[in-house]
C-alpha cells in the first residue's frame, strides 16, 4: 500500500510526462485503486500487460524524481512552512527569547531562498 501511495504521489508531480496509456493505467491503479485484472479487463489488455506498463511508468517516475527532485523539494519546503507555523504560533501564546525569533528568521530565510533558486532553476 505504501508503494501505491509513492507512486500516487510521483504521478502528482510527473504524471503529465508520461505517455497516455501509462497514464491510464497508473490513474486506474493508483487514484481508482483497481485491481490489475479490473485494469486489464477495462483497458482490454492482458494482466501482465498491466502489470508491466505499472512497473514501468513507475520506473520512469522515479527516474525523473531522481534527475529533478521536484517531490523531495515539496517535501522540504512543506517540512519548514509546517516548522515556521509552529514557531509562529508557539509566539502568538507565549514570550519566546530572541533566540526562538533569530530560529525563524533563519527558516523564513532559508525557506525564501529555497523557493528562489528552485524558480530560477525552472526559468533556465
Amino acid at each position: 500500500m505504501i508503494e501505491k501511495m509513492h507512486v500516487a504521489d510521483l504521478f502528482a508531480f510527473y504524471g503529465e510526462l508520461l505517455t497516455e496509456k501509462q497514464k491510464d493505467v497508473l490513474e486506474l491503479y493508483c487514484l481508482e485503486d483497481l485491481s490489475l485484472g479490473e485494469i486489464a479487463e477495462d483497458l482490454n489488455i492482458s494482466r501482465q500487460g498491466v502489470f508491466d506498463n505499472v512497473k514501468r511508468a513507475t520506473k520512469t517516475l522515479e527516474s525523473y524524481e531522481l534527475k529533478l527532485g521536484l517531490m523531495a523539494k515539496f517535501n522540504s519546503n512543506k517540512m519548514l512552512f509546517n516548522d515556521i507555523s509552529q514557531k509562529m504560533n508557539d509566539l502568538s501564546h507565549v514570550i519566546k527569547t530572541s533566540e526562538s525569533l533569530k530560529d525563524l528568521k533563519a527558516m523564513v530565510n532559508q525557506v525564501t531562498e529555497d523557493v528562489i533558486r528552485d524558480i530560477h532553476s525552472i526559468e533556465e
